[in-house]
């Protein structure tokens, strides 16, 4: 497996070893001694799994402390335009946001820290998105910041009119409105 650092310090990209024939392929997909070695210590606590249709966003989305998540993420079907933008005061990469294709063929995934927000659109007919999160699910640290502020500028590649958003992520707040709970 190769990790590939990015622009934004912390941000990983795992690129598996794949081995295929004519039967098909076979890859690992999670080593924690792997992970650890790079990223130190990681504890992933529950997998998630969802089924989007062809121009779905999900996003852009991240729980306070105490109950932040960093994730490691892949799409196991389809593809998907995966973002994360840069929460952590303090940080040079403050409000800059990464995009990376991540999809069935290119076997990708991303290691996203703490202290990010993080979305994907589906960009196939369908895909089918999977991450693993190290603390759980506490909906009242749920929280979010507005895909399509202009201030971030993230360029998703469709026409706003054919995106769809749930009505929760219709409402969440535009980063000049933010107030991070992440510092470095």
């Amino acid at each position: 497996m190769k990790f590939i650092k990015t622009k934004i310090k912390d941000l990983i990209i795992l690129e598996p070893t794949v081995f295929g024939d004519k039967r098909g392929y076979f890859l690992e997909s999670y080593n924690k001694d792997k992970l650890e070695e790079i990223l130190g210590k990681v504890s992933f606590v529950q997998d998630n799994e969802s089924k989007s249709s062809k121009g779905v966003l999900r996003g852009l989305h991240f729980q306070k402390p105490p109950f932040d998540q960093a994730k490691l993420v892949r799409c196991i079907e389809g593809k998907v335009l995966d973002v994360v933008v840069d929460l952590r005061n303090g940080s040079k990469t403050y409000g800059q946001h990464t995009a990376i294709e991540l999809s069935s063929e290119n076997k990708k995934q991303l290691f996203v820290p703490c202290g990010f927000a993080h979305g994907f659109l589906v960009l196939s007919e369908s895909a089918i998105f999977a991450y693993k999160v190290d603390n759980k699910y506490a909906p009242e640290y749920d929280a979010g910041i507005c895909w399509n502020d202009p201030i971030l500028n993230i360029q998703w590649g469709f026409d706003e009119s054919q995106i769809i958003v749930s009505k929760k992520d219709s409402k969440l707040p535009f980063f000049s409105e933010f107030k991070s709970p992440f510092t470095i």
